[in-house]
């Protein structure tokens, strides 16, 4: 389900992705389950921001973080030298299969509680954003398809006859999306520190190589760091009619990308319970 213009709706919260420091949300989203914070009328999820919001509203506390600190850690996900003979660097494939078997998110808890949750995709054909609803029936697919980092996983996971690929390619930051749907009141949990805006590739002949046979996708990599920055700019600058509150790791964050050391990982955690708890709420 595309959706399309406003939904007429006043209050959103948005999670951004950006893999292992997807810890830092599973941090501020556990303490919200905790205190049982949920003033939302949707959700939007990019990347493992929308696994991270998938079980927070199947009411799954914890998952994330295991998910992170555990499976994402084991050598089958993250293995470099098989990038380099040819196959994944991040083996979504392993992930998906292993965590639905021992830890699935429950899609029927999902549907129950009133609040949709949307997942931005990037169409691998136009390069453009798509955001779609999550339900039970495609809920594996659709964070699958969101998570699927190109270039580091080689496939291209399929979603209403579309081909797609990582989220976070057309629209790492949907506020501005947010707004367009009717919110007014904005809440993001973004995964790095204030103040950090994105670069353009320093290697964009490297990029637009690998992506050859998916040319729309290549420029929307090399437009990736402008649409953040605008999403940046919007966030610091919203609309006289728009309030955003914005959850940001602190400086010392120190998780990165592919991060898998089990200190740091920890630590960027219960940076997000602490940065959840200095909300006003």
């Amino acid at each position: 389900m595309l959706i399309e213009g406003s939904i007429g709706v006043k209050s959103a919260l948005i999670v951004e992705g950006g893999a292992m420091r997807g810890i830092f949300a599973a941090g501020v989203l556990d303490h919200f389950f905790e205190i049982e914070h949920r003033p939302f009328d949707f959700c939007i999820g990019v990347s493992a921001g929308s696994t991270n919001l998938a079980a927070w509203l199947a009411n799954q506390p914890g998952r994330s973080h295991r998910v992170i600190t555990d499976y994402s850690c084991r050598k089958p996900f993250i293995d470099l030298p098989r990038f380099f003979r040819g196959g994944h660097w991040l083996d979504i494939d392993w992930l998906w299969d292993i965590t639905i078997d021992e830890i699935p998110i429950d899609g029927w808890e999902l549907e129950q509680q009133p609040i949709p949750l949307f997942v931005v995709t990037t169409n691998v054909a136009t390069g453009e954003a798509h955001y779609i609803e999550a339900t039970e029936q495609n809920l594996n697919q659709l964070l699958k398809a969101s998570c699927a980092v190109p270039i580091a996983y080689r496939h291209y996971p399929e979603m209403d006859g579309f081909h797609m690929t990582d989220g976070g390619v057309a629209d790492s930051i949907p506020v501005i999306k947010a707004y367009e749907m009717g919110a007014r009141d904005i809440t993001v949990v973004l995964s790095r520190p204030h103040g950090y805006r994105k670069k353009a590739p320093k290697i964009q002949w490297l990029v637009r190589k690998l992506l050859n046979d998916t040319p729309c996708l290549a420029e929307a990599m090399m437009k990736r760091a402008d649409t953040y920055n605008q999403a940046i700019d919007f966030i610091d600058n919203p609309p006289e009619d728009c309030r955003i509150n914005v959850i940001v790791p602190p400086v010392e964050f120190e998780v990165g990308r592919v991060t898998t050391n089990s200190q740091k990982l920890q630590k960027g955690y219960e940076q997000g319970i602490a940065a959840a708890k200095r909300l006003k709420v």
